[in-house]
């Protein structure tokens, strides 16, 4: 299932000048660097022995079972250069906005006398800066994906449907059926 907090770490992660480190190893070095060389708050952290992690560390162990990779690789990308994800989300809510790319159902409450049928549709269009800085900001609070989904959806209304204030005055869109997402900065 598509989660715009997803998306979102997605496009900041794809601003990244250097790639994760890839082994097993240099994973838990890198946490283990990032929480004090404290290895109990890492084992605490990925629901292991602290044992575990000091064999990880010492490369003792190399090949981790995949729920641990997963999780280990997740917490590695949250903490990942940032210093980069933060200019990265600084520019997009200042000065060059966001790229989205959506396919979903939009449903929408219109003036009487007009069709409010919901419909799918692509859209592939550039929201402004205070749209991506409401997005971040909303992300950081931890709003859940349902009112992520919401401001996403007003974002798409002011700038597609109403062409900001142009047209379809009073015209509310709500994000049904999210399909496909991306979003790039």
């Amino acid at each position: 299932m598509v989660t715009i907090g997803d998306e979102l770490d997605k496009a900041v992660q794809g601003t990244f000048t250097r790639p994760i480190p890839k082994t097993a190893g240099a994973q838990m070095r890198y946490l283990v660097r990032q929480h004090q060389r404290s290895t109990r708050r890492v084992a605490d952290l990925l629901g292991i022995s602290q044992r575990t992690v000091e064999r990880y560390v010492k490369n003792q162990i190399r090949k981790p079972r995949p729920d641990l990779a997963d999780r280990l690789e997740r917490e590695v990308r949250v903490r990942w250069q940032p210093q980069i994800r933060a200019q990265a989300k600084q520019a997009a809510a200042t000065t060059g906005g966001i790229m989205i790319d959506i396919q979903a159902r939009f449903g929408y409450t219109a003036a009487p006398g007009s069709t409010d049928d919901a419909r799918v549709r692509h859209l592939t269009l550039a929201l402004p800066p205070q749209h991506a800085a409401r997005l971040f900001q909303a992300q950081e609070a931890g709003l859940t994906d349902d009112q992520l989904r919401q401001i996403a959806a007003e974002a798409l209304g002011e700038v597609y449907f109403r062409d900001n204030g142009r047209r379809a005055h009073g015209l509310e869109v709500e994000l049904t059926d999210l399909i496909d997402l991306e979003f790039e900065l």
